[in-house]
């Protein structure tokens, strides 16, 4: 007869998410995933795979909680520049809060740590930017045509500039000790669509 999980799954990959964010993938041992999980090995093994599909896993959890929400913003009714601005400042008030600045953000931190030489990572590295920078190309189009910005600027390069500075951001903001820097540069690219 099969025995049934002791845990909830859904639980555990939040749990194993939590701690491959606050360490990294290289830093976090199959014994650490054991112990700040509180089941076992075999368990985890059956249940996720090796280490490095529970990686996966957990990415893929923190883009489907955290990628949506830049659609939304950027997706109301009305006018579009507002909405692509307070995105920008979102960003960067998170990456100068002391929270996102002890953890950064794990989809960052996978693009640094694992994706030049990890496909799989490098991916749904990837697909988690388009869903940052496609709704940014969007609202600029949007914005566009709605006559709030200028005819001769191109949606898609400042769509490309936002997305790398919203980057750049979490990047300097998990390691810089000076919030302002982050906000501050923040004003500045949006400047650029005035």
């Amino acid at each position: 007869m099969a025995r049934t999980k002791e845990f909830d799954p859904d639980a555990a990959l939040q749990s194993a998410l939590e701690l491959f964010w606050r360490r990294g993938y290289e830093a976090t041992s199959m014994a650490d995933l054991v112990e700040h999980l509180g089941i076992g090995r075999a368990s985890i093994y059956a249940t996720f795979g090796n280490k490095r599909e529970l990686y996966l896993k957990a990415l893929d959890r923190y883009a489907e909680t955290r990628d949506p929400a830049v659609l939304g913003e950027l997706s109301q009714p009305g006018p579009a520049l507002p909405a692509v601005r307070a995105v920008v400042r979102r960003f960067a008030a998170e990456a100068a809060s002391p929270e996102e600045r002890r953890h950064g953000c794990f989809v960052t931190n996978s693009a640094a740590e694992l994706a030049p030489h990890d496909p799989a990572v490098a991916r749904r590295v990837e697909i988690s930017w388009e869903h940052v920078e496609t709704p940014l190309y969007a609202a600029l189009v949007r914005a566009q045509a709605q006559g709030e910005l200028a005819e001769d600027r191109d949606p898609r390069a400042l769509a490309r500039m936002l997305f790398v500075l919203l980057q750049g951001l979490r990047v300097v903001g998990k390691a810089s000790q000076d919030p302002a820097r982050v906000k501050e540069a923040a004003e500045q690219a949006l400047a650029l669509l005035d």
